[in-house]
């Protein structure tokens, strides 16, 4: 099993920018395709970003084409997410997850692992 921790959260204003990390334990990271996920108070899970193992497909979510860029180093088993030009709806808590199946998939039901999350608000 693979165990995932993100930091790198907190409070940004709108146009702001800020880069979670997700660090796995357990098992390398090259093992999985690797996701970014989100949840807004009272709304469901949506997908953010994903990135194949070797990290040479990444697909994102229309709402975050263009401002978010997904990364990973597999020699320091850490996903990266860095956001900008953020607005008051990414506000939300984001979540990496772990897929043993090498796409980068916006389907959570195809990832295995999931970290607790980091909380991400953007407001003035």
């Amino acid at each position: 099993q693979v165990q995932l921790v993100e930091s790198g959260g907190g409070l940004v204003q709108p146009g702001g920018s800020l880069r979670l990390s997700c660090a796995a334990s357990g098992r390398t990271i090259s093992l999985y395709a690797m996701g970014w996920f989100r949840q807004a108070p009272g709304k469901g899970r949506e997908f953010v970003a994903g990135i194949s193992r070797s990290g040479g497909t990444s697909n994102y979510a229309d709402s975050v084409k263009g401002r978010f860029t997904i990364s990973r180093d597999n020699a320091k088993n850490t996903v990266f997410l860095q956001m900008a030009s953020l607005k008051p709806e990414d506000t939300a808590v984001y979540s990496c997850a772990a897929c043993v199946i090498d796409r980068a998939s916006g389907d959570e039901h195809l990832y295995d692992y999931w970290g607790q999350g980091t909380q991400v608000t953007v407001s003035s």
